[in-house]
C-alpha cells in the first residue's frame, strides 16, 4: 500500500489546511501552528514544514481518519509525549 499524501496549505494566520489522501480517501484538518510553536519544536524549519512533519508522526501511530479535525500542534505532544524528541527525524524526511 503507498504511504498517505499529505498536503499542507496556509489557511490564515498561523492555521494551515491539511489534506491527507490515502487511496480513494481523504480526510480535511486545521492545525494552527504559530512562531512560538514552531520555534519550540523546530526553530529552522517553516511552520507548514513543520505541520507536514508533525502529521507524518501523527500517520505513523493512528489511521488518518483519528487525526483530530481541528488542533493546535502542541496537543499532540499530550497523546504522544515522544513528539518533541523525535519531530527531527521527521522533518529531515522529503516530502512524500
Amino acid at each position: 500500500m503507498n504511504a498517505p499524501q499529505v498536503e499542507v496549505t496556509p489557511a490564515g494566520p498561523d492555521t494551515f489546511r491539511v489534506r491527507i489522501r490515502e487511496g480513494s480517501s481523504a480526510t480535511e484538518h486545521h492545525v494552527g501552528c504559530d512562531a512560538r510553536t514552531c520555534a519550540r519544536y523546530a526553530p529552522t524549519a517553516a511552520a507548514g514544514e513543520l505541520v507536514r512533519a508533525a502529521v507524518t508522526f501523527l500517520l505513523d501511530r493512528e489511521p488518518k481518519e483519528s487525526i483530530l479535525a481541528r488542533f493546535d500542534l502542541p496537543v499532540i505532544e499530550r497523546y504522544f509525549p515522544e513528539f518533541p524528541a523525535q519531530i527531527g527525524r521527521y522533518l529531515a524526511q522529503p516530502p512524500a
